[in-house]
């Protein structure tokens, strides 16, 4: 079953598809820092390099939200590299960086999503998702989580209810037609189970159920002594790749 939601997650999101007209925005958030949680800002630059090279989504409808402080930091053996599975290339290059050390929080977060270019304006890019009534939205985040919540870097968590009512608003206010979401976190169901109401299109894939841990994987890369991939993002990114070149 969960492998049949990640395929479908897959196929919709994929900007090429004709099962979604329109335009496709993304938004890609890492909540964490510290080179011990590597592996969330290389999932996220891998998703970056996914949607970008093989979707087919211009990197200009691509807003990315991460700490990027692995990729330099002490402990990185090969400094300005970030791989997402072991002998990979390096998916850290040419992402563009919208958002960046104290401006990855919550609020922002939430003000990105919404298009509210005015709060986010002295900010870093400032750029924001400027999707419309026939656009497909899809949002990553990677980080750790708990009941009804995920981390950020700074600032106070991104709690569910408040997600939820974003999409809610936007939908109702013609903001996009249909929406993707994977959520990397432990007990990432909790963000939306029993909140997100069924009459807006949104499919939500999640690494883990209401009360259920996600996992860390690929720790073998010599010299790293840590992970570089969560391991229900492997799932996602291996079908859209593959799916992309049918």
């Amino acid at each position: 079953m969960a492998s049949a939601l990640l395929f479908a997650a897959a196929v919709v999101v994929l900007a090429g598809s004709s099962m979604a007209a329109g335009t496709h925005w993304a938004l890609l958030a890492a909540g964490s820092d510290g080179y011990w949680n590597y592996r969330h800002q290389a999932d996220l630059c891998h998703a970056f390099q996914l949607l970008t090279k093989e979707g087919g989504i211009p990197a200009s409808n691509v807003v990315t939200m991460f700490k990027d402080d692995v990729a330099y930091d002490a402990e990185n053996p090969v400094k300005g590299e970030l791989i997402n599975r072991p002998g990979g290339p390096n998916v850290y290059e040419g992402v563009v960086k919208d958002y960046t050390g104290d401006t990855v929080n919550a609020n922002n977060f939430l003000h990105v999503l919404k298009g509210d270019a005015d709060a986010v304006k002295t900010i870093g890019s400032g750029r924001v998702v400027e999707s419309g009534p026939e656009d497909t939205l899809f949002i990553a985040y990677f980080d750790h989580g708990a009941t009804g919540l995920v981390g950020m870097p700074d600032g106070s968590y991104l709690y569910g209810s408040d997600l939820v009512d974003s999409l809610k608003d936007m939908y109702e206010n013609g903001k996009f037609k249909r929406a993707v979401i994977f959520i990397e976190a432990c007990e990432s169901g909790s963000m939306v189970d029993g909140i997100l109401p069924t009459y807006i299109d949104v499919f939500v894939a999640t690494a883990a159920g209401d009360t259920e841990s996600s996992y860390a994987y690929y720790f073998d890369e010599p010299g790293k002594h840590i992970s570089v991939m969560s391991g229900a993002s492997i799932g996602w990114k291996m079908l859209t790749r593959a799916i992309s070149r049918w």
